[in-house]
């Protein structure tokens, strides 16, 4: 009986010993695999398109204060100048500015000619691009004649301009909103009052990028008033005026002044009154004296 009991305990034994490896080995195996399972899904898995999308729509929405939108305008410096000059002969003159302006790349805006008995003048107004101002300035200072005088100014109109673009580019911005305003209107009143506001803003935007060419043009070509005089010799062989002539002025000039003279008295009448009246005075009073 004892021999029979003892290897039976014995493979007892045994087979809970492998049991439980088994089991062992079964939560092992069910580890590992919800480990990959884990690991596929957390591989596979990507976010849907319309979460993606949405995620970028509020991040375009919302403004991107670090970096903020900036308008940056070059200086914009107008010069002007003016210059007087003494020639000996105009025509010469001319033709030494001719070829003056041909090597700054200049031109004549306007050009006024004046011939009286004392002296002829040659106002001219030109137009060079800013980068030649100076040496132009200098051309005409050596060579051309003696500097009477001369004025040279710059002004900074940088503000303006950055103002009028930044004006600008709002009122554009509008212009467009009001343009999508009346796309979607629906009762005429709206219609015509969102026409009304689109009217007044190009017009307004008109405005504006005419000042802005007004001054891109005076910032790059610069305006030089140039005056050229010529003074006229007077010799009794070519002098124009004759002793006929200075006759004639003579007593015009004479009876203009007899004309202010009797004027100017005649400016005087209130003062012309009291004499009568002081000289009665006066009398009464000297024979009253002398019957005392």
């Amino acid at each position: 009986m004892k021999k029979i009991i003892l290897p039976l305990f014995c493979l007892i034994l045994l087979n809970c010993n492998k049991s439980e490896a088994v089991a062992n080995e079964s939560v092992s195996a069910m580890a590992v695999m919800e480990d990959v399972a884990v690991d596929s899904a957390a591989a596979s898995y990507s976010p849907s398109p319309s979460t993606t999308t949405s995620d970028k729509q509020v991040q375009n929405s919302e403004p991107n204060s670090s970096n903020p939108k900036t308008n940056i305008v070059s200086k914009k410096i107008i010069k002007n100048g003016e210059m007087e000059i003494q020639v000996g002969e105009i025509k010469k003159a001319q033709n030494q500015i001719s070829e003056i302006l041909k090597k700054n790349n200049a031109y004549i805006q306007s050009e006024r000619f004046n011939n009286n008995d004392t002296a002829e003048n040659l106002n001219v107004t030109i137009r060079v691009p800013h980068q030649n101002f100076d040496p132009l300035i200098n051309s005409f200072s050596n060579g051309v004649g003696s500097v009477l005088s001369k004025n040279i100014s710059s002004d900074d109109v940088t503000e303006e301009y950055t103002d009028v673009s930044i004006k600008l580019e709002n009122k554009k911005i509008y212009l467009e909103k009001y343009r999508d305003m009346l796309r979607s209107a629906k009762t005429t009143k709206d219609m015509l009052e969102i026409q009304e506001n689109i009217r007044s803003l190009e017009d307004e935007i008109d405005v504006s990028e005419g000042r802005l060419r007004f001054i891109d043009d005076r910032v790059n070509y610069s305006t030089l008033e140039l005056m050229l005089y010529k003074e006229k010799v007077r010799s009794s062989a070519t002098s124009k005026i004759g002793f006929g002539s200075r006759f004639g002025d003579s007593i015009t000039e004479g009876w203009n002044s007899f004309i202010a003279f009797f004027l100017g008295v005649i400016s005087f009448w209130p003062f012309l009154l009291l004499i009568p009246i002081v000289v009665f005075v006066w009398k009464k009073w000297r024979k009253n004296r002398v019957k005392k």
